[in-house]
């Protein structure tokens, strides 16, 4: 089932999130690219055509329901403040890589089908395929 933005509205791309952007809040509309499920921790990287940005939601979160359902490229809402990321967990392939959202609100705008490859710009997929 999908839902609707109500008063949510675009703050942020996915490939704007600084540190100086931490302690705010920041709304992210964007694909589910990944979702790394850890246990007591949920990772759901969220992009748009400005780049990619992690979103977390832990184990004590209501969120986890909505979490653990999506799929890659669908289309969500997130909302949450802007966290530091460790050092040990700071990704330098991404401008967003210092910094992750600490998901509050998740809001699935659209459901998708499994692609049946993934959708990157370095994927060699053939014709017949796509």
């Amino acid at each position: 089932m999908t839902d609707y933005l109500g008063e949510l509205v675009r703050t942020h791309t996915c490939g704007a999130l600084r540190e100086s952007d931490v302690g705010h809040d920041a709304v992210l509309l964007g694909w589910v690219d990944r979702v790394r499920d850890l246990g007591s921790l949920i990772f759901i990287d969220v992009r748009d055509r400005f780049g990619t940005t992690q979103v977390v939601v832990r184990e004590d979160e209501a969120l986890r329901p909505v979490a653990k359902r999506l799929r890659p490229e669908f289309v969500v809402a997130v909302m949450g403040p802007v966290e530091l990321r460790s050092a040990d967990t700071v990704n330098s392939k991404l401008d967003t890589g210092t910094v992750e959202i600490a998901a509050r609100k998740i809001l699935v705008l659209n459901e998708s089908d499994r692609p049946p490859f993934q959708i990157t710009e370095d994927v060699a997929v053939s014709e017949d395929l796509r």
